[in-house]
């Protein structure tokens, strides 16, 4: 008799908390270290510690040393392994996120066009920076509206601001 064989594998999630001027940041990783998720607290969309996840700061050492490095203004390109779970449209508009250089801004309809996407999927790609798990690291921070406003963030408008003052992009006490 054949018994059906359970081939679904489940990553255990790892994580740990960082202290930061935005508040208590949420890392998740797999057990390898590639980070997978980075949340603000009260994000729209952000993640929470479930059961059965595993607190592991050490394996988030270098991650957190990066994130106070840049949050002390001395580093401005992370170098950590990370991934993300998305359609393969979300994927290309991440993508053009993570290609981003610290202290510069862009627009979503400069994302659409950068991926190929017609001027009509400028919300759809405005979805798909919402959706961004990995807060500051992918920084969906740097885009802002057609006419440069300062339009949606998911970790709150606040810390937008809080961010494009750190990377020079507002003047200090400018906005906010």
């Amino acid at each position: 008799m054949n018994t059906p064989m359970n081939t679904s594998v489940t990553t255990p999630t790892h994580w740990t908390t960082a202290d930061s001027p935005l508040g208590e940041l949420l890392l998740t990783a797999d057990p390898t270290g590639t980070l997978t998720s980075l949340s603000v607290p009260g994000q729209k969309g952000g993640r929470t510690v479930r059961d059965g996840w595993r607190h592991d700061p050490a394996l988030f050492r270098e991650a957190t040393e990066q994130l106070a490095a840049y949050f002390a203004g001395e580093l401005k390109d992370f170098r950590l392994r990370s991934r993300s779970e998305g359609t393969p449209f979300r994927q290309r508009v991440w993508a053009a996120l993570d290609s981003l250089p610290y202290g510069a801004t862009t627009t979503y309809g400069e994302i659409a066009a950068r991926i190929g996407a017609p001027r009509a999927a400028v919300r759809a790609v405005g979805g798909a920076i919402g959706a961004n798990p990995l807060l500051i690291l992918r920084p969906c921070h740097r885009v802002v509206g057609a006419d440069g406003s300062l339009t949606g963030y998911a970790g709150g408008l606040d810390r937008k601001v809080r961010l494009l003052t750190l990377e020079g992009v507002l003047p200090s006490g400018a906005v906010g």
